[in-house]
């Protein structure tokens, strides 16, 4: 079976669909095709693996079991009911079963979560004479279901845990921007290990470990588990032969070209903390300053931030005044060099006075964001 192509599904962030269909087909994938919001793609087990394992832009790896037409409640419960789940993961295992749906006609998607749930558990009690439980919050199989108007999908979660936790950061911190969508805004901006990369409001760090996880050619899932490691397909060989090829393609630690600044010495602490646990400390150099002070690390480069944004009454104020003192610091220090700001205030490129040379729009999260890009030549970019 580990042998055999099956059809998979990629989710990722709204907005990398071309940049993760790109990656995959690198990575080997066959007949990928991007649709909003992912890619499907073919392959072997092996290829699963190595996706789940290498991809940067990945929220999970979707195996699909099931795709077809459906008219009630009865239709999706049968088409469940008809799967050897039992050949697929022990009744051992815990189970969460989640449903999403697009022009769905059915009433309650609870009860279309329940009777699958049900399907799955009376066909194990049929075939193996036990049934898995249910756990909702660290389930070690997740099966996803999605409907349309017309038909119904059943996937095996093969990731677990979200792509997008690399496994590197200390338990008690969560990036506010997700890590794949970072990585993917570095590859939608062209960024390669030459050029020098600076994030003068890096807060806990995020771009600047997924640059250097990028530059030192490390797999972002070397440092976590996976839930294909429970499905019975899985082979323990296999997986260690590509885990053992990920390290041996890693770069010697060097200093990189990457750098960090933030005026909040707490937010550089963690950012600090983050790169030790992720073994990365020695591969960026950072300092606390204000980003209105900073001066570029070498004459071009590129400058990619995430700024705050106004959420609480009074900071919308504050930054329509914060702004365009940035735009003409970035005008008369950063000539030569590109600068890609994401940003979910839509205010911004009137404000900092700059004109965007691109808009994209993107998704952190369900937060709609764009991400400008200003090519900054010094003197000629400021709007009248």
């Amino acid at each position: 079976m580990s042998k055999q192509s099956q059809a998979f599904f990629a989710p990722c962030p709204r907005g990398l669909e071309a940049v993760l269909r790109a990656e995959l087909e690198q990575l080997g994938a066959q007949d990928a095709t991007d649709v909003p919001g992912g890619v499907s793609f073919a392959g072997t087990f092996p290829l699963c693996y190595a996706v789940n394992l290498n991809s940067r832009i990945a929220s999970r790896v979707l195996w699909r079991v099931f795709h077809g037409a459906y008219r009630d409640e009865h239709d999706i419960f049968q088409a469940a009911h008809d799967l050897p789940w039992h050949e697929w993961f022990s009744a051992r295992r815990t189970i969460k079963v989640k449903v999403s749906a697009q022009q769905c006609p059915l009433k309650s998607l609870d009860f279309v979560t329940l009777r699958i749930k049900d399907a799955v558990c009376d066909r194990f009690r049929e075939a193996a004479g036990a049934r898995p439980d249910v756990d909702t919050s660290r389930p070690d199989i997740r099966i996803d279901a999605f409907l349309d108007r017309q038909n119904v999908t059943l996937y095996l979660d093969t990731s677990g845990e979200a792509l997008f936790k690399r496994g590197l950061r200390p338990a008690a911190t969560e990036a506010p921007l997700r890590e794949n969508l970072a990585a993917g805004i570095l590859r939608l901006a062209g960024w390669t290990a030459e050029q020098p990369l600076l994030d003068p409001m890096c807060g806990g760090g995020t771009f600047l470990m997924e640059a250097a996880l990028m530059a030192r050619n490390i797999p972002p899932g070397l440092g976590r588990r996976f839930a294909f490691e429970k499905l019975y397909p899985f082979d323990s060989r296999e997986w260690w032969t590509l885990c053992e090829a990920g390290r041996a393609r890693q770069t010697p630690k060097a200093p990189l070209a990457i750098y960090g600044s933030d005026i909040d010495g707490s937010a550089l602490k963690a950012a600090r903390a983050n790169l030790e646990a992720a073994g990365l400390a020695d591969a960026v150099a950072l300092k606390q300053a204000d980003v209105l002070d900073v001066k570029p690390p070498a004459g071009e480069g590129m400058l990619v931030t995430n700024p705050p944004y106004g959420v609480r009454l009074g900071e919308e104020d504050h930054l329509a005044a914060f702004y365009p003192r940035l735009g003409d610091s970035l005008k008369r220090n950063f000539a030569g060099w590109r600068a890609y700001i994401l940003t979910a205030d839509l205010r911004l490129p009137k404000l900092i006075g700059l004109a965007a040379s691109r808009r994209t729009p993107l998704f952190n999260g369900a937060l709609e964001c764009r991400l400008f890009e200003f090519k900054l030549v010094s003197g000629s970019m400021r709007k009248k």
